[in-house]
C-alpha cells in the first residue's frame, strides 16, 4: 500500500511543556474506541505553543484526535459526566457539543505528499 508524507500542525497549545498526544485512526469503526487507533505519537512542545509533526500515512482516509496532558498524569482527565477537563481537538477542527464526533466529520484524505493538516487545540 502506498504511503505519503504529511505534516500535522497543532497550534494554540494550552501548555508549552506538557505532552501532546496524537491518535491516528484509519477505520470508521474504531474511531475514538479505547486502544483502537492505528498508532499514537507523543510530542513534547519544548517551550513552543505549537508543534509540527511530519508523519508517513498510508493513502486513504484518516482522522486525528489530539489531547494535551496538562497535569502530566499520562491520561485524559474527565469530569463526572465523562467530558474531558484537559484540552482536546480533532482533525478538521471539529468542535463537538454533546457527543463525540463522527469519523466522517473528522476525516481527511491522504493521496500524495505535501498535505498539511492544521488543528487548533482549544482548552
Amino acid at each position: 500500500m502506498a504511503t505519503s508524507s504529511i505534516t500535522v500542525v497543532v497550534s494554540q497549545l494550552a501548555s508549552t511543556e506538557s505532552a501532546v498526544k496524537l491518535y491516528f485512526y484509519n477505520l470508521r469503526e474504531s474511531f475514538l474506541q479505547p486502544k483502537q487507533y492505528a498508532f499514537v505519537k507523543v510530542v513534547r512542545p519544548g517551550g513552543q505553543d505549537r508543534i509540527t509533526l511530519p508523519v508517513d500515512l498510508a493513502n486513504g482516509d484518516w482522522a486525528v484526535a489530539i489531547t494535551q496532558d496538562t497535569n502530566n498524569n499520562d491520561r485524559l482527565d474527565k469530569n463526572m459526566m465523562g467530558i474531558p477537563t484537559e484540552p482536546f481537538a480533532f482533525s478538521n477542527n471539529v468542535r463537538p457539543r454533546f457527543a463525540p464526533p463522527d469519523f466522517d466529520d473528522c476525516k481527511f484524505t491522504v493521496s500524495g505528499p505535501g498535505k498539511v493538516v492544521s488543528i487548533v487545540l482549544k482548552p
